[in-house]
């Protein structure tokens, strides 16, 4: 017969196995054996798991994929991370739109030891258009004014991210201004254009 104890340790990959026979029973020395069998698989997938689970935690994050994520759309600039923002700041002020912000969210990573690829977030807007979202439904400025990300893909190319309208409207449930959506989708994406020629 035989009592067992095993636990593990996931946050520092270790296992702890405690074994104590007593008595030797003929009858249960084949229930012994195959006890100890499975302790010692479970313990050597545990060690086989160990590295993997530390490299997993290790691994720097700049170099892990860019998610999908839903509403997104996206287009590959043909130019480096500061010239495609030049061009995409340079497109805005030609269309007569009001640029608000440039934020590094790379910089702020640093700042705080998280390593990331380079990737910087733009906000700008044409109040007339994007304020009828807003009267529509005031939730809506959660997404406004427009938001377009710019950042280092891990194979080193450059995206140009932003909120489909089409997403917007949906998620905030306005029916009643689709012209406006439409606009807003065209002018975007216009504007992220003018990093891929």
């Amino acid at each position: 017969m035989h009592k067992g104890n095993f636990t593990r340790n996931p946050s520092r990959c270790e296992s702890v196995v405690e074994i104590e026979f007593i008595g030797s029973n003929p009858f249960d020395k084949h229930k012994d054996i195959a006890v100890t069998k499975l302790i010692f698989a479970l313990l050597a997938t545990s060690f086989m798991m160990a590295p993997a689970a530390q490299a997993a935690a290790t691994a720097p994050t700049s170099t892990s994929p860019t998610a999908p994520a839903k509403g997104v759309l996206r287009v590959k600039s043909a130019f480096g991370l500061d010239e495609t923002i030049a061009r995409l700041k340079a497109d805005i002020a030609a269309k007569g739109i009001k640029f608000f912000a440039e934020i590094d969210q790379s910089q702020l990573g640093a700042a705080a030891n998280i390593a990331i690829r380079p990737s910087k977030l733009i906000l700008f807007g044409n109040p007339p258009l994007g304020v009828q979202f807003l009267s529509a439904n005031p939730y809506s400025g959660l997404d406004w004014p427009v938001r377009m990300l710019i950042l280092e893909e891990a194979d080193g190319s450059i995206s140009v991210a932003w909120t489909d309208f089409a997403y917007v409207a949906d998620r905030y449930s306005i029916t009643d201004r689709t012209a406006q959506f439409a606009m807003a989708s065209e002018v975007a994406a216009s504007i992220a254009s003018s990093a891929t020629k």
